[in-house]
């Protein structure tokens, strides 16, 4: 495996794994600094770090902390981005500009992504990723998500994508960059808070070996790029698609009469959505980014085996 760049300050732990061959997987911080509110938010990515180690798995959360990107990160990290309201939303195009100013910054899942694979890690593991808004004809708001897992070669464990989104839309647009959209034991899309979405799977996988598989299938033929897998939320702990749209409907409307737009449109809803439901939106992120990461950890160590 390659070394991580060295622009990167990367922990010894990390290192290390990353030296052996070890599984490593990675994990992002927007969740941790707009996607929930403190102290839940330092708590889900400790929880989540120590859930990845019991599986056998080394964690790397990833941020820019002093204008450096960071690996990895420690406890008073975590409680850094959770709790300070220095903290920028950083997607692909800010990386540099946050850099340069030695601020800190959170990294999306575009980000996320970039610095991963910057570092050697080929699997990382959200809640959801971003995609194709609605209304998008007119505001063309679309994710860099979308063409950072068209160019950059990790697979990203999520719960489908956020259904505050177009999802049809989102997987169209998936398919024609040549992005495999793999669904983890199911023919439905997830759509993050629901286990169904209505909109058929493209692929789909029965374990994380096959997973590991079409990883190295695709990456050792130099198809370049990253790799979807879908990973509906446990049954137990979604909210039917039903009763969600409703409530996201009410989250847009409100979004729309405060005139919040761009980066600042999905923590709002998310936040939105957590006051409507009194909760219960937040109990299912927690849950569907835990499940997420018993996943991960099972395809890292699949795709570190071969």
């Amino acid at each position: 495996m390659s070394n991580p760049h060295p622009a990167l300050e990367v922990t010894a732990e990390v290192r290390s794994a990353l030296q052996s061959g070890r599984p490593v997987v990675a994990l992002e911080s927007t969740i941790i600094s707009h996607g929930m509110p403190y102290p839940q938010n330092v708590e889900t990515a400790r929880g989540v770090e120590q859930l990845l180690r019991d599986e056998g798995v080394v964690p790397a959360t990833i941020a820019i902390l002093h204008g450096r990107p960071r690996v990895g990160l420690t406890t008073p990290d975590l409680e850094l981005l959770g709790s300070s309201g220095d903290v920028a939303k950083v997607s692909i195009r800010d990386i540099p500009y946050v850099m340069a100013r030695r601020a800190h910054g959170a990294t999306t899942v575009a980000a996320t992504m970039r610095i991963a694979a910057l570092a050697g890690i080929p699997v990382f593991v959200t809640g959801g990723i971003g995609g194709v808004h609605r209304g998008a004809g007119e505001t063309f708001d679309v994710s860099a998500d979308l063409e950072e897992l068209a160019r950059t070669d990790v697979t990203v464990v999520s719960a489908g994508v956020k259904s505050i989104l177009d999802i049809g839309l989102t997987l169209e647009r998936l398919e024609t960059l040549g992005v495999p959209v793999l669904g983890y034991r199911t023919d439905d899309f997830p759509a993050f808070y629901s286990r169904h979405s209505g909109q058929p799977v493209p692929l789909r996988v029965e374990d994380p070996e096959e997973a590991a598989a079409l990883m190295h299938a695709k990456w050792d033929l130099g198809l370049r790029g990253g790799v979807l897998l879908a990973n509906p939320v446990p049954e137990e702990e979604e909210i039917p698609s039903e009763r969600i749209s409703a409530i996201i409907d009410q989250a847009l409307a409100d979004m729309a009469a405060a005139g919040i737009s761009g980066k600042e449109a999905t923590p709002f809803l998310l936040g939105r959505i957590v006051e409507i439901t009194g909760g219960e939106s937040l109990r299912t992120n927690i849950a569907l980014v835990r499940n997420n990461a018993r996943l991960g950890a099972a395809v890292a160590r699949a795709y570190a085996a071969e």
